[in-house]
Parts: C-alpha cells; sequence; structure tokens
C-alpha cells in the first residue's frame, strides 16, 4: 500500500502531469494498491481572482473566510478532483473522487489564531479514517482524495494536503509515503539534494527549511514516527527518509 500525495506544478504542467499519471497508472495496473491525495493552491488562487475575492494569508496559510471556504471547496473537490479521475480514467484506471470530508476520512480541528489573526475555516487534521478508502480499494476503485477535512459539528475545514497525505498514510498502516511535488528534494545549505535522512536528521533540517518544504517534512515526520517505513519527497532520486 503507498499513499502519493500530488502537488506544486506537477498538477498544471500538462506534460509532467501526464508522465506523473502514466506511471501511477502502470504501477497500479502491475497490481499495486495506490491512493492519491492533492492540493490545488494555484487552481484556487486563479478562481478567487478570477471572481475578484481577495487572496489572503498568514504565517504561510491561508486565511478562509466563507467565500474563500465555498471555492477551495468547489475547486479542490470539483475541478481539479475530477480532472485527475477523468485522466487516470482515460488511461484504463477506475478511479473515484471523493473530499477528505466525505466518511470522516479526514477529522480535523479548527487553527488557533496565530499572532491574534483569526484563519477562518482553517485546520489541523487530528486523525484520519481509512474505512471509506478501503472499500473503495477492495472493489478496485483507485482513491483521489482532496484535502478538505471534516471539522466539527459537521463543518467543512481546509486543511495542509501534506498533513492529509501522512494522516491518511498512518491511517492505512502503509508502507510507504511519497510527496510528489515539483523539487528534487530535500536541498542541503549548498543546494544539493540529501538523498537520505534519519528521523533526527530530518528534525533538525527542520530548523533551516522554509516555504512548501517546511510542511512536507513536518508531515513526513509524523508518519515515519507513527510507523510508515518509507518516505520520499520529490522526483525519482529525491530524498528517503528512514527511522534509524
Amino acid at each position: 500500500m503507498k499513499v502519493i500525495k500530488l502537488g506544486g506544478s506537477l498538477l498544471d504542467d500538462l506534460s509532467r502531469r501526464d508522465a506523473m499519471l502514466d506511471a501511477i497508472a502502470a504501477a497500479w495496473n502491475r497490481g499495486e494498491q495506490l491512493v492519491l491525495v492533492h492540493g490545488g493552491g494555484k487552481h484556487i488562487d486563479a478562481m478567487l481572482a478570477k471572481l475578484g475575492i481577495a487572496k489572503r494569508t498568514h504565517a504561510g496559510l491561508r486565511i478562509t473566510d466563507d467565500a474563500t471556504l465555498d471555492v477551495v471547496v468547489s475547486v479542490l473537490g470539483g475541478s481539479v478532483n475530477k480532472r485527475l479521475v477523468a485522466e487516470l480514467t482515460k488511461r484504463g484506471i477506475r478511479a473515484a473522487g471523493i473530499s477528505g470530508s466525505d466518511g470522516a476520512t479526514l477529522v480535523a480541528e479548527r487553527h488557533e489564531p496565530i499572532d491574534g489573526v483569526d484563519l477562518g475555516h482553517v485546520g489541523r487534521v487530528t486523525r484520519a479514517n481509512a474505512t471509506l478508502v478501503r472499500a473503495m480499494l477492495t472493489y478496485g476503485v483507485l482513491p483521489v482524495v482532496s484535502s478538505i477535512a471534516e471539522g466539527p459539528h459537521g463543518t467543512l475545514l481546509n486543511v495542509n494536503a501534506d498533513a492529509a497525505a501522512s494522516a491518511l498514510a498512518v491511517a492505512l498502516r502503509a508502507q510507504a509515503l511519497r510527496f510528489l511535488t515539483d523539487v528534487a528534494g530535500v536541498l542541503d545549505a549548498n543546494g544539493h539534494v540529501v538523498p537520505l535522512l534519519g528521523a533526527d536528521d530530518a528534525e533538525a533540517f527542520l530548523a533551516g527549511v522554509s516555504g512548501g518544504m517546511r510542511p512536507k517534512l513536518q508531515a513526513a515526520l509524523a508518519a515515519l514516527r507513527a510507523g510508515v517505513p518509507t518516505i520520499e519527497i520529490g522526483e525519482e532520486g529525491g530524498t528517503s527518509l528512514v527511522a534509524a
């Protein structure tokens, strides 16, 4: 069982997306059990701009008011999710798209304010429920899961897709978690890919990592410490994290 998180320009670059989906389809046809998890920040940005809704962020998180949440749900659970399903179907794969809120697949708590700033409908993933995803796999359907979580009292929360993939990998007791993205891997101070990181080394790296790599590394560590034995970040030949 492998959980694959799709992100970065892979969702925007047609040629790279085609190559990635070809590889996923080939692995599925070889009998590998796969679960895909995705975000879609650039697609959300584009729709917000089209609708004239200002993008607001704080501490690297998208402030998600009511109007922004509507866009997040429609883009992640709609256009991005269904496009991936359609492209897998074109490759002969039986795939189905769900949001993490379906069947309480992803459960989150509301994120606390940061520096006194209310982030709105932003969540912190607390757990995942693998029941729906396992049922899909049992019937030969490849699950494609968007990063919308169930919040308190039946609310919807916008959550980080890296954290979503990590929690789902733990719930599924996956053998591997891979973050497929537009970067080569975790880079050292000289800009070179670090091919292998132990858990303690990865923890130390966090102090000097910023941008989109930080939540990936945090999510990878969380999965590693919860028992997922193999974590990969980046393209083929990127960075692998190991428990030892």
